[in-house]
């Protein structure tokens, strides 16, 4: 009998290393749950804009550009682009900035020879679903019908973190089923995402781990009840809301990445486990015992996750 393992001998390896690494990284992350839980909605709203806004460090390199209506910032390679990584950035669609992730993006470009666009979406409350999403779609159709002209390639890939997973999978599914031109889609890379608004098991708080998270514990329903005001969990798990609720046939190769400590965990396995069924080329990444956001917490497991992401790059970029 086959034993199902979700990381290997390597990885189990590397674990004493990387719960010692949240532990002396943690104080990055010093809010406090009390303290949000007792303020008003734009208060707490504010103050996760404050935090993403301390941690953006704009580069020069980055050239703004309107795309479809849609503000971005866009990376370019020193030669011809290979193919176009649309970007979608994280910040639980109520904060961050498509310069979030400015300088991975500008190393992106750099080191694979992609043009990278990243999206700066609208983000709720004031502007609820399908809000963002519509812009993401926007921004892609537009890549689409144009990339050959504006950067010379004409294949794409889709990316990004946190909430700029759900962003990368939604789109994806969009450009499938609107489209038709999902072939054109070389890869997902889906990175702690969330899939499931009517909240999985983990997000509810039953996770393998009671280790420290980067989410607070009531994180998820105060951002749903943000972004999909007036739904019920059942409504919130339509499958043009929630990814892991869609029919995922047809979907391009996904790389997968969490941490086991994620209160977002269960997204991504049954993500992973409903795209392999439908054959869907998946590579999955567990991180065990490290938290959302697990790539600031420098250790050997989130090395070798950059490694793998880079192998899945080069794999998945057209030559």
């Amino acid at each position: 009998m086959q034993r199902l393992r979700l990381w290997s001998d390597e990885v189990e390896a590397m674990r004493a290393e990387a719960r010692a690494a949240v532990e002396a990284g943690r104080a990055m992350f010093p809010w406090d749950e009390g303290e949000r839980a007792d303020v008003s909605r734009d208060e707490r709203v504010a103050q996760h804009r404050a935090e993403l806004a301390g941690v953006t460090f704009e580069s020069d390199a980055a050239e703004a550009r309107d795309i479809a209506g849609v503000a971005c910032r866009v990376f370019r390679p020193a030669g011809n682009p290979r193919a176009v990584y649309l970007h979608f950035h994280g910040g639980a669609m109520i904060a961050g900035s498509a310069a979030l992730m400015d300088i991975p993006n500008q190393e992106l470009a750099r080191e694979l020879g992609v043009a990278v666009v990243s999206v700066d979406y609208r983000k709720a409350p004031e502007y609820p679903w399908p809000a963002g999403p519509d812009d993401g779609f926007a921004v892609a159709e537009w890549l689409l019908a144009n990339a050959q002209q504006e950067f010379g390639c004409s294949s794409m890939l889709i990316g990004g973190e946190s909430a700029g997973g759900y962003m990368t999978a939604i789109t994806a599914l969009r450009v499938r089923d609107e489209l038709r031109a999902i072939d054109r889609v070389k890869g997902l890379n889906l990175t702690y995402g969330v899939y499931d608004w009517g909240r999985s098991p983990s997000q509810r708080g039953s996770r393998p781990s009671d280790g420290f998270d980067v989410l607070a514990d009531d994180e998820t329903i105060f951002v749903a009840d943000c972004f999909l005001p007036g739904m019920t969990d059942e409504q919130r798990r339509a499958p043009g809301v929630s990814p892991a609720y869609a029919d995922l046939r047809g979907l391009p190769p996904c790389f997968v990445s969490v941490g086991t400590c994620d209160h977002l965990l269960d997204d991504s396995l049954v993500f992973a486990a409903r795209a392999a069924a439908a054959e869907v080329e998946v590579e999955l990444f567990v991180a065990p015992d490290l938290p959302h956001a697990f790539q600031a917490f420098d250790c050997g497991i989130t090395k070798l996750w950059g490694e793998r992401l880079n192998e899945w790059f080069h794999a998945h970029i057209p030559s």
